[in-house]
């Protein structure tokens, strides 16, 4: 009898159980959604290599100035004056605005992320890339050398040598950041219809 009593509390359980597990999986994404959620989260830390995501941490690190795990106004404002630069309010906001969200370690992966896959035009990288460096339609040729021989995927000094003998730098050190854009966009253009 007791084991009958047993069984019947069981099954009453089970029942009660049954009736309360509709409700729970309302409130829970499915399976198939949380399971997209994770991979799309993890995912733009597999686009990148071990040695890459040390290098834009170490960047991110370098341009976050008050140390608050975001990038904001302030510290776009300092890291252009690191870099000799002045930018003005509204081209910081544009910066930030391509954000979808605060500007932190993860949000900066895929942003990078989605240049790379295609989302921005390439030529359009290489222009902000080297408008980063522009002061007056002139990029100073030692300050480019410096940034590309000590950050990111650094170049060493042979193929920096090999890159500033195709460019045209005038008696000051300066490079004509027009000259350069127009270079570099056309031998980009030119790779892309030999591969074709």
């Amino acid at each position: 009898m007791a084991d009958d009593k047993k069984v019947k509390k069981t099954k009453k359980k089970k029942e009660d159980e049954g009736d309360a597990a509709p409700a729970a999986e309302e409130k829970r994404p499915s399976t198939r959604e949380s399971k997209k959620a994770k991979r799309s989260g993890s995912n733009i830390f597999s686009m990148f290599s071990q040695r890459q995501l040390s290098e834009f941490k170490e960047a991110f690190q370098m341009m976050d100035a008050d140390k608050d795990g975001i990038i904001g106004k302030s510290d776009l404002r300092a890291t252009f004056d690191a870099m000799g630069k002045v930018a003005n309010d509204k081209e910081m906001d544009e910066m930030l605005g391509e954000a979808t969200g605060p500007l932190n370690f993860t949000m900066l992966l895929t942003l990078f992320g989605n240049r790379m896959s295609g989302e921005a035009d390439d030529d359009e990288v290489i222009i902000s890339a080297f408008k980063a460096f522009d002061d007056n339609g002139k990029i100073d040729s030692e300050k480019l050398r410096l940034q590309l021989t000590t950050f990111g995927n650094k170049f060493s000094t042979d193929e920096v040598e090999d890159a500033f003998d195709q460019m045209s730098i005038d008696s000051h050190g300066k490079i004509d950041t027009a000259k350069l854009i127009a270079m570099l966009t056309a031998s980009a253009e030119g790779e892309e219809g030999e591969a074709a």
